[in-house]
């Protein structure tokens, strides 16, 4: 298939890229801003591949949409361009209304664009636009219970409530336009290529610099981790394979609280990078003050992609984090790049996407 993937050079993005072009054979037309997650870096060893092409666009900018779908003429649209960390969405909300509202908004117009001028015949019938989204659309559970794609959205954030809005446009687009929309909605991402100001990230590059280790409140919030391979499986399966007008919850069944999340990545780097001094990293947890609209906990209940689709996760309760411990400590440059700025040069090759 031909892909146009959003958001491609991103932290999800470039783990899927990589999955669509190496394992699967696809042919992938990577559209990024290149904003501050997004890294051109992250997939180096796709570098001369021509099976991937990169350009740098706007998601709001409706008319290179409307060049990339004329020259491409994709037969999926996987949407992952987001503004995503709910404390930069507290502190600056505005793009992420722009990026993900307006955004989403603009790509769905160049999508039904696109789709309705195929006609009929093959290239209609196999068209697929695919909105991944995630769990925080749900708000907060108690102590039981979990999200199901049934479950009524109650946003708690500027970020999740923005993503709220995208996946209503999504589902509107299909309702009004035919537009073949299919969602997923996923648990924490965790893996290689994170940006370091999420949670795990930070425990580990905190952790190795001998700095304190910062935990929201007591460490209580607890969520349910899903491995980054493992989500790039699922979403190539729902598109592949999943029904048009149908919302899959993608979970990786791993719920944990924030402070034993942290005690097991301090664990594992205890036994992988011990400090000098042979103590553990445990030292340096400090808890802080929470941050507004904290929820409580989010659960995903997976089961309906595993029934219908035969999906599940392939990581358990530790061997993922294992890996992605394990990939800081042997990709210690790629992080360096990011903390030092020089990442923001993004100097791999052209920039344009050309047929």
């Amino acid at each position: 298939m031909k892909i146009l993937v959003t958001g491609g050079a991103g932290f999800i993005g470039s783990n899927l890229v990589r999955l669509l072009v190496k394992d699967h054979g696809h042919e992938v037309l990577n559209v990024d801003a290149l904003t501050y997650a997004g890294n051109r870096h992250s997939l180096a060893d796709l570098e001369g591949n021509l099976r991937h092409r990169f350009a740098q666009a706007d998601i709001c900018d409706a008319s290179a949409l409307q060049s990339l779908f004329a020259e491409f003429s994709p037969d999926w649209v996987m949407h992952l361009a987001a503004e995503s960390h709910v404390d930069r969405s507290i502190d600056g909300p505005g793009a992420f209304i722009q990026t993900n509202v307006v955004g989403t908004f603009t790509l769905l117009q160049a999508a039904r664009a696109h789709f309705d001028k195929l006609g009929g015949g093959p290239a209609r019938d196999r068209f697929r636009f695919l909105h991944v989204s995630t769990d925080e659309v749900y708000g907060s559970l108690g102590s039981d219970g979990l999200f199901t794609e049934e479950t009524p959205y109650d946003p708690h954030s500027p970020y999740s409530a923005s993503k709220a809005a995208s996946d209503h446009l999504a589902r509107a687009w299909a309702d009004t336009y035919r537009l073949p929309v299919i969602v997923t909605n996923c648990s924490n991402n965790y893996g290689p290529y994170q940006f370091p100001e999420k949670l795990i990230p930070v425990v580990i590059l905190k952790a190795l610099r001998g700095e304190p280790i910062p935990v929201y409140g007591k460490g209580e919030n607890i969520r349910d981790w899903l491995y980054v391979g493992d989500h790039a499986e699922a979403l190539h399966t729902v598109i592949a394979r999943g029904r048009v007008g149908e919302t899959y919850n993608i979970g990786g069944n791993n719920e944990r609280q924030n402070i034993d999340l942290v005690r097991l990545l301090c664990g594992l780097l205890d036994e992988l990078r011990p400090r000098a001094d042979g103590l553990s990293y445990t030292r340096q947890i400090t808890f802080v003050t929470d941050r507004p609209g904290h929820d409580l906990r989010y659960a995903i209940d997976a089961s309906k992609i595993k029934r219908d689709l035969g999906w599940e996760p392939k990581q358990d309760h530790t061997s993922g984090f294992r890996k992605t411990v394990q990939w800081y400590l042997d990709n210690e440059s790629w992080t360096s790049a990011i903390l030092n700025g020089s990442y923001k040069l993004q100097r791999l090759g052209t920039q344009a996407c050309t047929s």
